[in-house]
């Protein structure tokens, strides 16, 4: 099933049910279960709703169990604690009376105090590069395939993606546990800052546990592997506009024990890095 940008902002407006009770639907994006970068930005905004005055500037999730998109979700928000300046707050999401996903997160507003960044990148320019979408179609010219299969992995996406390494979908070679891409909301005419926030959260979750899988010639698609976020984290530095590009530069350092461990750094194209990312997911091959 295809998902314009249109779509995903209406995913993104959620609806009161009470002061701190919030029901949002679900598409089709990644199969019958929930894409999780769904969820994080959901609760994201839900938990936003209850803040006046002060942006998210952390969060850490953790995913119990799989979503079904049949199905709304609520997003029960607790208001743990409102200070001098910061703010916390917990969302739990449920389906069918039961926990699927919990999230903490801090909201502060930005103060004067010391600043520095080592962090940098060097990448071509995301104008020279193809898209995800026109990549995949070139690879699977000729190929044998179902018609199903093909339309699933040429469906369009919300957000513009643009790799910065071409790789095959289906025929994955071993490489150095690196991604790199940029990626844009195109077409998003919007100054709120929380849709922002809330689209860099959705797409935080897009491909960083494929940067795991890379030295092990396998991808979500291998039918030995089980792959699956288990918790993510995300760190705002500065202000997001996503309706230019953003360039995500993900590395996983180490694979053990049947989890894989992933982090991204995510820059504005001045180069000044904006957020941060952690995520540890399950990879497990399947006899």
């Amino acid at each position: 099933m295809h998902t314009d940008l249109p779509d995903l902002l209406a995913l993104l407006d959620l609806t009161p049910l009470d002061e701190d009770l919030f029901q949002g639907e679900s598409r089709n994006i990644v199969g019958p279960r929930i894409f999780g970068g769904q969820v994080i930005s959901q609760a994201l905004v839900a938990a936003s709703r209850t803040v006046e005055g002060r942006p998210a500037h952390s969060l850490q999730a953790y995913f119990l169990r799989p979503g079904d998109v049949r199905e709304p979700i609520q997003y029960r928000v607790e208001r743990v604690r409102d200070g001098g300046t910061f703010s916390t707050r917990r969302v739990v999401a449920e389906q069918r009376g039961r926990p699927i996903f919990d999230m903490a997160l801090s909201f502060h507003n930005a103060e004067d105090g010391p600043a520095h960044q080592t962090a940098t990148f060097e990448a071509p320019d995301p104008d020279g590069l193809l898209t995800e979408h026109d990549m995949n179609a070139r690879f699977l010219e000729g190929e044998e395939i179902s018609d199903n299969f093909r339309a699933a992995l040429l469906r369009r996406k919300p957000i513009e993606i643009r790799p910065v390494t071409q790789r095959h979908p289906l025929r994955p070679e071993k490489t150095a546990p690196v991604r790199q891409t940029w990626i844009r909301a195109s077409g998003l005419d919007s100054d709120d800052p929380l849709l922002h926030q809330a689209l860099l959260a959705y797409v935080s979750d897009h491909s960083l546990m494929g940067a795991a899988l890379l030295p092990h010639g396998v991808t979500f698609l291998s039918r030995d592997m089980q792959v699956a976020s288990l918790d993510h984290t995300l760190w705002f530095h500065r202000p997001v506009r996503f309706d230019d590009w953003l360039f995500y530069d993900m590395e996983s350092p180490i694979a053990q024990g049947g989890r894989g461990f992933t982090r991204g750094r995510i820059f504005n194209r001045a180069g000044e890095l904006v957020a941060s990312v952690a995520q540890e997911g399950l990879i497990r091959r399947q006899s």
